[in-house]
This record gives structure tokens, sequence and C-alpha cells, in this order.
């Protein structure tokens, strides 16, 4: 790597992989060349041409095993970064590359280094969430069955419906719990597999949607969605449908911790050259202290809605996560408790 970082060095090399090899070899193909004119000016007067080819083959040789040595040193960033791989694959060992390096090979230890980064956050979140399922529902087992036994040490009484409901509850817990969870491995599969393109899209269609979705749950609390529209269109690079699931879910959790007959109110605009989408309500807010915890998935500031809705934990940790793919910035903001909570997503606007 040592030969490679000063070849790096140099201004006309250090973006292009492919002219540090040209130049080691354009060196390598003058050296007999150099070393012949040496030869000729500086040697024995009465050299015969017979000493003159057996030195330049000398100096072909020479140079040339001087040329291939130092191009196997060039390739080193290549077998660094092969060895990197090969290791992460059969180990999962995450060897640390250079990424400062701006040339071909450079970009390639890069996005190999970012690459093994991002999979190895993917396979630990997706262990923790495995050892978080397999706690919680030894858990739900354990209640269940100490509830059971009660009922079976019971005699006949006015009790064991009580009982009965309880087990109900419990077992009803477990399924919505592994709902949850399928649906947040099935969520964070398909966004991994989304490619990013940029699409034209209609605010209005989009919004329409949107309030289809939406529809129902404000009607059982009889909240009013305002929406404003002030960019038509906009390219962006995220799919429709998933600019749809996050919008969806950021009203479904104002509706949530809103109270009813209340108000929802969603703006799209520009701000500072970036497409704005805001979901704004007056419901109960938060402790602005706390907003980073809101995207942290079966985060514990997890709350029983205005109307006892329940909270899966999920929602806003899977928003935060498409926007962040997508080169979104997703921010919460409350001025307290009871003061209403404002949500607002930026994305740049390819136009």
């Amino acid at each position: 790597m040592e030969l490679y970082r000063k070849l790096s060095k140099i201004s006309f090399l250090k973006n292009s992989y492919a002219y540090k090899f040209l130049f080691v070899t354009f060196l390598g193909i003058h050296i007999p060349l150099i070393g012949l004119l040496f030869f000729v000016l500086y040697g024995k007067q009465s050299a015969s041409p017979h000493s003159i080819v057996v030195f330049t083959l000398i100096m072909t040789l020479l140079a040339t095993g001087i040329t291939l040595w130092v191009l196997k040193k060039l390739i080193k960033p290549i077998e660094l970064a092969s060895k990197a791989l090969d290791a992460y694959r059969s180990t999962r060992v995450v060897s640390e590359l250079p990424i400062t390096f701006k040339d071909e090979a450079g970009l390639l230890m890069a996005h190999i280094q970012e690459s093994i980064a991002e999979n190895e956050k993917y396979i630990n979140d997706k262990q923790d969430l495995v050892y978080l399922l397999s706690h919680d529902l030894r858990s739900f087992a354990g209640n269940s069955q100490s509830l059971a036994k009660l009922i079976v040490e019971e005699y006949p009484s006015d009790s064991i419906p009580e009982y009965a409901d309880l087990i109900c509850q419990s077992t009803e817990q477990q399924f919505i719990f592994i709902e949850t969870f399928i649906k947040l491995i099935k969520d964070e599969d398909e966004i991994s597999k989304k490619v990013m393109d940029t699409k034209n899209l209609q605010m209005s269609v989009v919004l329409s949607h949107v309030g289809e979705q939406v529809a129902q749950k404000l009607a059982n609390k009889k909240i009013k969605l305002i929406t404003t529209i002030e960019v038509e269109e906009a390219f962006l690079k995220i799919d429709e449908d998933l600019l749809i699931r996050v919008l969806v879910n950021l009203i479904d959790n104002s509706i949530k911790f809103s109270l009813s007959e209340s108000e929802i109110k969603v703006s799209v605009h520009l701000n500072k050259e970036r497409l704005a989408f805001v979901v704004s309500d007056s419901g109960i807010g938060f402790n602005p202290k706390y907003k980073e915890e809101l995207f942290k998935k079966f985060t514990n500031r997890s709350r029983l809605g205005t109307a006892n809705e329940p909270s899966t934990g999920i929602g806003l940790y899977l928003c935060k996560k498409i926007v962040e793919k997508y080169q979104g910035v997703l921010l919460a903001e409350s001025e307290g408790v009871n003061k209403g909570a404002v949500f607002s997503i930026f994305f740049k606007n390819s136009n």
C-alpha cells in the first residue's frame, strides 16, 4: 500500500488508478533505452556491438522484472479489498479499509467498506429483534401458563371467567407482537430492495391516495384533515408508494394522539430549495428532549392514543428509515406535552 499511497500524492495520478499503471509501465519500458544511452555515451569507447546487445538484453530483463514487481505492489488495494470481503463472508470479521483515496481502487475499497458496515448493521438489527422476540414471547407464554395453572388449581367459582379473560388478553398480546414483528421484517426487506430512481410525482395525486387511506380513522374520531399544496409536482428519488406510506403513518400517528373533533394539517411547499412535507396537529405532543427517542424501534416512549389506541413502536422508526434511505430528513418538533406536534420531511427537489 505504501507505493499506492505515494503515487496517490502525485496530482495527475491521484484520481485515476489506470494512470498509475500506465505511468509505471511507461517508466519500465524506457529504463532499457535510458540505460543503453548511458552505456553508449559514458561506457568504453571501444564497446563492441556484441556487448551492446548483451547489455540491452540484461537491461530489458531487469526492467521487466522491476516493472512486474512494482505493478504487483500497485494491485495491493485490490488484494486488500478482496481479502476484506472474503474475511467478512467466511468469518464475519469487519476489516478497516482505507477510504480516503479518490481513484477507482479507492472507491472500490470505500464501497466495500460501506457495504460491509451496512450489512453488519442489518444483521445486528435482525439479531436484536430476534432476541427481543424471544424474550417477550417467553414472558407472554409464562403469563399464560401461570394463569392456566391457577384455573386448573381453582375450585369452580366466579373467578374462573376472570382468569380466562386474562388468558385471552395475554394471548392477544402475543398475536399483536408477532404480527408487528413480522411486519417490521417484511417492511425492512422491502425498503432495502427498492432501487433509487428519480421520478416525477404529482402532489395532488399523492395526497389524494393518502386521504383515502386515512379517511376511516379520521371519521372515527371526527377529525378534519386540511391539506395545502404549494408545489404541484416534484422530481424525487423516493417511490410514490413509499412516500404515501410515510405520510399515512405520520397522519395515523397524529390521529392517534389528537382529540376528537380537532384538526390535522398537511402541507407541501418549498423550504430553501428543498421540498417539505409537514404534518401538524394540536394533540397531546411530547417532551422535546425525547424527540429522538420517538424514532427508535420498539421505543419505550410509545403511549396509548387519546382513545386508547395501541402503539406498535415501529411506525415512526420505519418512516425515518424510508426517508433517510432516499436521502431525506425527518424531524419531529413539539413545544411540550399537550401542545401538539409537527413532523417535517425534507427532500432535495431534482427539478
